[in-house]
């Protein structure tokens, strides 16, 4: 719940949100690019607080500041304003949260079930995102006209704060339950009396941290990725901006199934090669999708690979901070580890949507989704040879380590 505010919004009722704002791709994308800087700023600091303090303190706090900053989004303000909010959610999100989320999963999967533990934490938030999501359409649906095309603004923005409210609510209502759920001290954590920074060096000159961090990147921008198919279903295959968030919202529930399922499949056969032949996956379909146009003999294909690559990169989600124990990574190091790949690979979020929504908003219509399918079937090139680069190095550190 922590990211339905700055993120499900976007994702589900993304054609309504750039009318009730007044907002075009490129303005929207500029906005989440300050999220992402503030972000980016709070993952390598908040990665070392999560090695010395209880994740039920840190992670309470940071959902009631995200959930207070839903309240003044539901206000409308101004585009300068709106990117500040943008802002202070990036560190709200990330900063004590973050870190403290993912040291938690690492710590409770062992050393057997990491796959197991990251599938059953993303398939836990893939439920809960598409759920609360089809729960929202509803109170969009309610508050808008029978026929959505007859929609006046004052319409669209009433309808829409009440979805504002919906997720703000149920984020404070999450805060509620992390701190009465979680227990007050986190497994591994100890007093530590050196400085919190002395493990960045170390963590900083692994091999197998940096392509770690690479693979992140590339599987984080197919997950950005996601945020334009609301905006897909309505300009590309025709439906109207509620029926595309019902789409985008029932689409989502495959990520449950897919995290799960790939996730025990890595507990087996190694998560760095699972995450290659997702990788794989997802440039054959992404491929495809540059170039189907809306008929009828397309579609079927169009959906199927929809579905190829919402399974494919869910997959990915699943998997990737598997890679720490595959790595090796020492347990008193997992929070500045979390905080170094996380600092690196959620890097999309300062570039992925400006650069997205330049690319759909300069050739509108089916052009631009192709060129759009075209830029994340490149970047699923980088995350094969990402993928190739971690598992040559995890060798190499593994062999020194012997000798």
């Amino acid at each position: 719940m922590i990211f339905s505010l700055p993120f499900h919004t976007a994702r589900f009722f993304r054609p309504t949100l750039l009318d009730a704002f007044g907002l075009s791709n490129s303005e929207l994308g500029d906005i989440f690019a300050v999220y992402g800087v503030t972000a980016m700023l709070s993952y390598f600091p908040g990665g070392v607080i999560a090695d010395r303090y209880s994740a039920r303190a840190l992670m309470t706090v940071s959902l009631v500041c995200t959930a207070a900053g839903g309240l003044y989004f539901a206000t409308y303000p101004s585009n300068q304003a709106l990117a500040v909010l943008y802002g202070y959610w990036g560190i709200t999100t990330i900063f004590l949260f973050w870190g403290a989320m993912i040291r938690a999963a690492k710590d409770w999967g062992g050393e057997r079930s990491q796959g197991k533990a990251f599938g059953i934490l993303d398939g836990g938030r893939g439920l809960a995102a598409s759920a609360v999501a089809v729960g929202a359409v509803s109170v969009l649906s309610y508050y808008m006209p029978d026929n959505v095309e007859l929609v006046t603004e004052a319409e669209r923005r009433g309808a829409f704060r009440s979805v504002i409210l919906l997720y703000s609510g149920l984020t404070l209502g999450a805060a509620a339950l992390t701190w009465l759920v979680l227990p007050a001290a986190s497994a591994g954590i100890a007093e530590q009396k050196t400085s919190p920074f002395r493990g960045m060096a170390a963590v900083s000159r692994q091999p197998v941290v940096w392509a770690q961090a690479a693979i992140i990147i590339c599987a984080y921008c197919g997950y950005k990725g996601l945020d334009n198919y609301s905006l897909y279903a309505v300009q590309v295959l025709g439906m109207d901006e509620v029926a595309g968030a019902r789409f985008a919202a029932y689409a989502f529930y495959t990520r449950p199934i897919a995290a799960l399922m790939i996730g025990a499949i890595g507990d087996r056969f190694r998560p760095s090669r699972v995450i290659f032949w997702s990788f794989a996956t997802l440039v054959a379909s992404y491929s495809m999708l540059a170039i189907a146009i809306p008929t009828s003999g397309w579609m079927t294909l169009v959906y199927a690979n929809i579905f190829v690559t919402l399974f494919a990169v869910f997959g990915l989600r699943a998997l990737y901070f598997a890679l720490l124990q595959e790595t090796d990574t020492p347990p008193h190091l997992t929070g500045t580890t979390v905080g170094m790949v996380s600092f690196i690979g959620y890097a999309p979020e300062v570039f992925f949507a400006s650069i997205t929504g330049r690319i759909l908003d300069n050739a509108p219509g089916v052009t631009g989704h192709h060129h759009y399918f075209m830029f994340l079937a490149a970047t699923a090139v980088l995350g094969l040879a990402a993928t190739t680069w971690l598992a040559r190095s995890n060798r190499k550190q593994r062999a020194s380590a012997r000798a």
